[in-house]
């Protein structure tokens, strides 16, 4: 993106088309501040990747102009690409106390806290990078502490959301500042960038207080130990399990280091209070009658290596579920993860647990932190946008919610839903999506950070699906001859003791296939190569109807 005098400049990195990695850019000239950092965890098609996090191509090139990393709140799909992202750009990073305190713990674990700009801002903060002077209001979600942004620039302003929804009743008495809000609006936005994510969901989004009444209905019904899995980073939804486990005076164990570390954040922050001596460990828990005791874990998702997996299977070391026992799943299942859960609950259920789970609405024990439309439509009202861009979610979340920005008011024409890397160019007050800067995906596994590419996950596709075929050949370096093989070595292809005939076969066409070049001078170890590949494999998927991986192996001697 070529620099312009009195130019602004909005795009995505992640986030749009997608719930997950984050990351937004808003750019006037040569001052660029970027909003969020988040990543995303991969479907069972990106085979051995542990994470996703947005291309920062764009901002390695111009790191130069790159003045904060501000951060809305600290759900993983706004913080979890930050100590990757600080690996390759190290810039100031601004946010909240309790989001502060989760993004140290991620800095801590790939040792970045001690070279990284961490400060602390919150709804009255003001910060200024040459032209741009940013300012913030408080909102509402499903764990403490959020935040929208506005920036303010000579073209005009620019207001970003943040996860939001808006609760009259918030259990940690943080309240959406509404008023604010207004004046914001009044002050005039010339765009708005407002999450999408329960766009399709009439109505308003349930107060969290409506959980804390089932959890302690729940907890005086159970007869002996109640689990209870949740999203560790929902705070507020941990302290109404504290408040049940103290009404019904059980004890409280929690397992998984998610929320191990994510309850001692909050409670040393001083967002979680729970009571001196009720928190024993995980191997206390049989020291105590069972109807005195309340365990809180992780694995809401399903995720197999998770407290709560291994629960089901009485697979956690100190900790079993038993028959009569209760447990509550309060949350409901991300889009692709309902296998999962499901495969737990039936788990459960062999063990002879009373089991709640489920839709929220049934259940009462999970409610969004998301706003349904009626939460949308407050929020475009509120601040009157000029232009509106969606984010934050799938293209029919952002289409439902273009059509209820055009109900509030907003202009036909003024709703821009774009793509990762899509730039709204905004000069003396008119808006255009005229070109485009480089986005995708960056692949993390293990300690590599963009090292896998589609070639490599392709080629872990096929080994997945059809095995590998490995074949020796070993030629003679004075007379160019096989003097030995060839030899096949076979893994996830077929048993060899089973298919003894088709591996004789084989080794007979590769044999054949590189005595005939051999013969014709060939001796180009390249050609022989993608010789035995193409014979060989035509004659597996002829005779198996499989395609493996068939790597030759030549050694020359």
């Amino acid at each position: 993106m070529a620099s312009k005098e009195n130019l602004l400049s909005i795009f995505a990195l992640g986030g749009i088309n997608e719930i997950g990695k984050n990351m937004y850019v808003v750019q006037y000239a040569d001052e660029l501040v970027i909003i969020d950092c988040g990543a995303k965890f991969p479907d069972e098609s990106l085979l051995g990747i542990d994470l996703i996090i947005p291309d920062i191509t764009y901002l390695q090139e111009n790191e130069d102009k790159i003045r904060a990393l501000i951060v809305t709140h600290g759900h993983e799909d706004h913080i979890g690409g930050i100590p990757y992202f600080l690996k390759k750009v190290n810039v100031p990073i601004y946010a909240t106390n309790f989001t502060l305190g989760l993004i140290e713990l991620k800095l801590t674990e790939h040792r970045l806290l001690g070279d990284s700009q961490l400060s602390q801002i919150d709804s009255n903060s003001n910060l200024s990078f040459g032209d741009m002077n940013i300012t913030f209001f408080k909102t509402s979600h499903s764990i403490p502490d959020c935040l929208g942004i506005v920036i303010e620039t000579p073209q005009g302003n620019v207001v970003h959301t943040g996860d939001f929804k808006f609760d009259l009743t918030p259990v940690n008495q943080q309240y959406a500042d509404i008023h604010k809000m207004a004046e914001i609006g009044r002050n005039g936005v010339l765009a708005l960038l407002s999450e999408s994510t329960n766009a399709e969901r009439p109505g308003s989004t349930p107060s969290e207080l409506l959980v804390g009444d089932q959890l302690e209905e729940a907890f005086l019904r159970a007869k002996r130990k109640v689990f209870v899995s949740t999203f560790a980073s929902n705070v507020n939804r941990v302290q109404q399990v504290v408040h049940a486990a103290i009404k019904t005076q059980r004890k409280l164990a929690l397992l998984g280091r998610s929320m191990v570390n994510v309850v001692d954040v909050a409670m040393s922050r001083g967002y979680v209070q729970i009571p001196e001596g009720m928190l024993i460990e995980g191997h206390e828990v049989g020291l105590y009658p069972a109807d005195k005791v309340a365990i809180l874990c992780t694995g809401s998702q399903g995720e197999p290596m998770a407290a709560l997996s291994r629960l089901s299977t009485n697979g956690y070391r100190d900790v079993e579920v038993h028959p009569e026992d209760t447990v509550i799943i309060a949350a409901s299942p991300i889009p692709g993860n309902e296998r999962s859960v499901s495969r737990i609950v039936d788990n459960l259920f062999a063990l002879g647990a009373k089991v709640v789970y489920g839709a929220s609405s049934k259940t009462g024990m999970h409610v969004s932190g998301h706003g349904y439309q009626e939460d949308l439509k407050l929020m475009l009202t509120l601040m009157k946008p000029k232009y509106f861009i969606p984010i934050h979610g799938e293209y029919r979340m952002l289409h439902l919610h273009q059509l209820l920005a055009e109900s509030v008011g907003v202009a036909e024409g003024h709703t821009f839903i774009i793509k990762n890397g899509d730039v709204v160019d905004i000069e003396q007050g008119s808006a255009r999506v005229t070109r485009k800067i480089l986005s995708g995906d960056t692949y993390v596994d293990g300690n590599g950070i963009g090292d896998v590419g589609n070639v490599v996950l392709r080629d872990r596709r096929q080994l997945s699906e059809d095995g590998m075929l490995v074949i020796v050949i070993t030629i003679s370096k004075s007379d160019k001859k096989m003097i030995s093989g060839p030899d096949t070595i076979t893994r996830g292809f077929v048993f060899v003791k089973d298919a003894e005939e088709l591996l004789s076969s084989v080794n007979e066409l590769a044999q054949t296939t590189v005595n005939t070049l051999l013969e014709a001078d060939i001796h180009s170890w390249n050609i022989i190569k993608q010789s035995i590949k193409k014979e060989v494999g035509q004659f597996l998927f002829q005779h198996t109807k499989r395609k493996p991986m068939i790597l030759p192996i030549i050694i020359e001697i």
